[in-house]
């Protein structure tokens, strides 16, 4: 990519974000003429103002267009390219907030409109489709960033920063997926701080979740339990709060996220409480529900059952759970849920010695959401001990999903 000139950098990249020649001129406000010839190296492109514009309609930093080479990431997570990675990275470091103290922006996004996108991201991330989720954060981001800065503090604000505040918390999710646990923990806490300002406690809650999880990827598993236990604590029901389903959910992914980082801790009897503590959310909640995009209710309990059996290292407590989750329930979940079970499960039989049934998992689990098996690190781990523990060649199935992963036989 060093090496091609700037107008094959303009075609990779609208290749990239799938856009047809006459619609990027028509975006650029361009011929479809002008838009190829540039592509070709027929016409030079040499004024910063109109790299700049191509840059913001082709979602990607200016240097990518002068000299920057998009690489692979190292760990062969083919599904992700760093280098949108990096442009989530930059578009964090931005602090619209203060530049609108200064000079607020004269057209911010559409409220309306934002609520669409936001939506959409969050459905993106729980069909398990990472990578198109990566490309559509930068904008998103930025686009949020600058609805929170242009608005006050009014109805309108606090949407705003509620809105901001699940951008932030969608970005901390996918991020943790993808092996980035401090710049997943910058967004969540990011979540953390705006939701104060959307003055909506159940927002805070979920937001308590995102940052206990970057702090259990870190391997801060003590302090994401605490924290956890803390917010769950204030908002448990009773005490003057209205037990509306929201409040059920948020309040049960507190104690089930606690359950994960107290089995991540080795700490059964913690795990237990918090399990059977959460039972008791998802029974008065009465059905499986995703109320500020928790997926909480009886059948998500089931499956954290299972993960924390596998995080206290009883896989066999976790495919006796499994067996046990009856299977129209489990379809009605969203595909990142099933897929994330399908990759603890197959942790459990790798952990009782069943590699045949752990590469089935791990199968079955690229057929729900592909970007759950293919993209996360622990999904390598897995493979890679399902290959290094497999007596003669693996099964063709097997091998074809190592090799798309990029996992070694």
């Amino acid at each position: 990519m060093d090496e091609l000139p700037i107008g094959r950098r303009v075609a990779y990249w609208r290749g990239r974000r799938k856009m047809s020649q006459q619609v990027f001129a028509d975006r650029l406000g361009k011929s479809k003429s002008w838009v190829d010839k540039i592509e070709r190296g027929v016409r030079r492109l040499d004024k910063f103002s109109v790299l700049y514009e191509i840059a913001d309609i082709l979602e990607i930093d200016v240097q990518l267009l002068v000299g920057r080479d998009p690489e692979r990431r190292s760990d062969a997570l083919h599904c992700i390219d760093q280098v949108e990675v990096d442009q989530i990275r930059a578009a964090l470091e931005r602090y619209d907030a203060l530049s609108a103290y200064f000079d607020a922006a004269p057209y911010p996004p559409m409220l309306g409109d934002m609520r669409k996108a936001v939506n959409h991201a969050w459905l993106t991330y729980q069909y398990g489709r990472y990578g198109s989720l990566t490309r559509a954060l930068p904008k998103l981001l930025r686009d949020a960033q600058a609805a929170d800065a242009a608005y006050g503090g009014d109805d309108q604000g606090r949407e705003a920063a509620h809105l901001l505040g699940q951008v932030y918390q969608v970005t901390s999710s996918v991020l943790r997926k993808l092996g980035e646990c401090e710049l997943a923990w910058l967004a969540a806490d990011r979540a953390l701080a705006v939701s104060q300002r959307a003055d909506d406690p159940l927002l805070a809650g979920i937001a308590t979740t995102r940052v206990g999880n970057a702090l259990l990827a870190m391997g801060r598993a003590r302090s994401a339990l605490e924290l956890n236990l803390r917010i769950a604590n204030r908002l448990a029901p009773g005490g003057g709060h209205d037990v509306t389903p929201e409040h059920l959910s948020v309040y049960g992914m507190l104690l089930l996220q606690g359950a994960m980082a107290a089995a991540r801790d080795g700490d059964a009897a913690t795990v237990d409480d918090l399990l059977d503590g959460a039972q008791e959310a998802a029974n008065r909640l009465g059905g499986d529900h995703n109320h500020y995009w928790t997926c909480f209710g009886p059948t998500n309990l089931k499956l954290h059952r299972a993960a924390a059996a596998v995080e206290l290292g009883d896989g066999g407590r976790a495919v006796e759970t499994h067996h046990s989750i009856e299977l129209p329930a489990f379809n009605g979940l969203l595909p990142e849920r099933r897929a994330h079970h399908m990759l603890d499960i197959a942790r459990g039989f790798a952990q009782i010695g069943d590699v045949a049934s752990a590469g089935e998992m791990l199968l079955k689990g690229d057929r729900l959401a592909s970007s759950e098996i293919r993209c996360r690190p622990i999904a390598h781990e897995v493979m890679s001990d399902i290959l290094r523990r497999t007596r003669g060649a693996p099964s063709s199935p097997i091998a074809e999903l190592a090799e798309h992963m990029g996992v070694g036989i």
